[in-house]
């Protein structure tokens, strides 16, 4: 790998390489990307879509969407340290191609922002639904109508795949879905593999897969242009562990944050975990002068995200070398100097908030709930791609909203687009249906 292809400004279409140094620095391409992900229907519908706590009526705590917007943050931060560190390594890229720090920070600002758009509702719960229905469920009758490779994709339903579709793919007269730069699709795949073959490695590239059969095209333009292969390997963008990092930053810290404001986890018990995080940092005095619980947790936050930052920037240039070269196989944080005291603090968040039974019940309600919905809507796109739609399977595929893409060229295009559909919906709207369909 190297630099200049990692930091491709190429979208679909394009006929020409794009310039860095032609680029307007009022409106840079990378710039380009997030407002082009903000202004994204699937963007939005994070707003109503789970972090941790499904079905939430409080104020404060998190959204897929808050969550996405702070991991933006994070990630601008991260990007625009390291990139001056690489400038001061690699000098050319910014004497003669013109990048600069913030060409970094843009790029993990847009890929943080879109890395959990292709979750669907409910959480990890939506995904283990999905899988379940096709693997052990009803959709297990597509088994033996499918490649291996394709009826994987559902059974391992990776909502990192699904965000990769939903970034990318083509429409009547929208070529290339959002058109994003080659550098934030390439920042924005954790998992640079298709579902199969499972690569049982500590490397962190191969814990899961990024890209369904249905845009493998796509993926290896995308992979050719930043030139991520290495023989028959394809490499991490060397940017993704900055936006890794950035996700892994926020859920620690803010998970947590909202197991305290819930009451799920005691201030007391809370602050002595975060002070163990930030204790070289903490300027005593002004904590102590802190009275009230929002505004001690907030500045322990606060301490405990840069300390963290900084950490993971200097674990990055030190070991820059080996992730260029697709050698470093560990997550950032895993080799973070607060390995031990992020571990804590996540242990504590498993057991008061993940597996809080309020959190449990909602996610059974959820899972119910998904698996009714593609009851209705995948054996519906089936009997309609061998048209033969019942009058109640009319009755289902009218209650898809025009412009989305559902009946396919394929079983499996097919099958996979109405999967999609209901990985779509937000929460609320996936609830609403479901209760709807099951009174009937």
């Amino acid at each position: 790998m190297d630099w200049e292809s990692l930091l491709s400004l190429r979208r679909h279409g394009d006929k020409i390489k794009r310039l860095r140094i032609d680029q307007d620095d009022l409106r840079l391409g990378f710039e380009v990307d997030y407002d082009r992900i903000v202004f994204s229907n699937a963007f939005r519908s994070l707003q109503d879509k789970t972090q941790v706590i499904p079905f939430s009526k409080t104020d404060f705590v998190h959204t897929r969407l808050t969550h996405s917007l702070e991991v933006s943050v994070v990630g601008r931060s991260l990007g625009r340290i390291a990139g001056r560190s690489i400038l001061d390594k690699y000098p050319h890229l910014e004497k003669s191609l013109g990048y600069h720090p913030n060409d970094f920070g843009a790029i993990t600002a847009a890929a943080s922002l879109a890395h959990d758009i292709g979750n669907p509702p409910f959480g990890h719960s939506g995904e283990k639904s999905i899988g379940h229905f096709f693997n052990k469920g009803n959709g297990k009758e597509f088994r033996n109508r499918l490649s291996k490779l394709e009826y994987q994709d559902l059974c391992d339903f990776e909502g990192n795949a699904n965000g990769f579709k939903i970034l990318t793919e083509s429409f009547q007269g929208i070529p290339g879905g959002l058109r994003l730069s080659a550098a934030t699709l390439g920042a924005f795949i954790k998992y640079p593999k298709a579902s199969l073959p499972i690569k049982p490695t500590d490397h962190v590239r191969d814990k899961k897969y990024g890209f369904f059969q249905a845009q493998k095209i796509e993926f290896d333009e995308l992979i050719d242009e930043l030139s991520l292969k290495n023989g028959n390997e394809n490499l991490r963008h060397s940017l993704t562990y900055l936006v890794e990092a950035a996700d892994d930053i926020c859920y620690t810290i803010i998970d947590f944050e909202d197991g305290i404001n819930l009451g799920w986890i005691s201030e007391e018990f809370a602050l002595e975990y975060l002070i163990n995080l930030v204790k070289d940092d903490l300027d005593t005095k002004k904590y102590a002068k802190l009275k009230d619980k929002p505004h001690r947790l907030s500045y322990l936050r606060a301490i405990a995200i840069n300390s963290l930052i900084q950490d993971a920037i200097k674990v990055f240039t030190e070991n820059e070398t080996q992730i260029l070269e697709g050698t470093f196989s560990k997550a950032l944080l895993e080799k973070s100097k607060y390995k031990a005291q992020v571990e804590d603090i996540i242990d504590v968040s498993i057991k008061n908030v993940y597996q809080a039974p309020e959190v449990v019940k909602k996610e059974i309600v959820g899972y119910k709930a998904i698996t009714e919905l593609l009851e209705a809507f995948v054996f519906a796109a089936y009997r309609d791609f061998e048209n033969k739609p019942t009058a109640y399977d009319k009755l289902i595929l009218s209650l898809v909203p025009e412009g989305v893409k559902f009946k396919g060229n394929t079983l499996y295009e097919s099958l996979l687009n109405s999967t999609c559909f209901v990985a779509s919906l937000s929460d609320g709207k996936a609830l609403e249906i479901a209760k709807n369909i099951s009174s009937n």
